[in-house]
């Protein structure tokens, strides 16, 4: 359930300065285990722990792995990877603040999903998210919002949840294993 009203932002846009964030990529690697063509964010642009809001930039280039094949000749960016950009800032942000108290936070859902526009390379995409639930242990919820030229292009809740690190890497090595 999305709770911000229709024609507003998560985050005031005016609050955002492009040019001075305050954690880049290598920052937000320090929260996030994506790397390469997986990262999703160029930096984050703003931070209030009290209102539970995080917002982060996307450069969207003409080098981005799916460029090439979705589609040829007119590269519009998967709703999928916004999705996946939405749930790397929602990491980054938990993380940051140890919010669930996990070693790693993955994608548990979304919910009321809308795309309300398209990103194309060359596009500067604002991601915001807003924590509406925090259950330590458990899960995190937060609504959030895609703007491109102050223009609404995706939105939705998500959930993430805490990721079993040592149990994943025992059954990947077992996996290993047997093959």
């Amino acid at each position: 359930m999305t709770v911000t009203p229709k024609g507003k932002f998560i985050i005031d846009l005016e609050l955002l300065d492009l040019e001075n964030p305050i954690a880049d990529i290598e920052a937000i690697r320090v929260q996030n285990p994506q790397r390469h063509e997986m990262e999703q964010l160029t930096a984050i642009l703003y931070e209030d722990t009290e209102l539970n809001v995080c917002a982060a930039l996307k450069e969207v280039g003409e080098d981005e792995f799916w460029v090439r094949g979705h589609m040829p000749g007119m590269p519009i960016m998967p709703g999928v990877v916004m999705l996946e950009a939405v749930a790397q800032l929602s990491s980054f942000y938990s993380q940051k603040n140890d919010l669930l108290g996990a070693e790693m936070v993955g994608f548990g859902g979304v919910d009321d999903v809308k795309f309300r526009g398209i990103v194309t390379p060359g596009d500067q995409l604002i991601l915001m998210v807003r924590l509406l639930k925090v259950r330590r242990s458990r899960m995190i919820v937060a609504a959030f919002q895609g703007v491109v030229d102050g223009s609404m292009v995706v939105e939705g809740t998500l959930k993430g949840i805490p990721i079993p690190v040592a149990a994943v890497e025992e059954m990947l090595a077992q996996k290993k294993a047997t093959t």
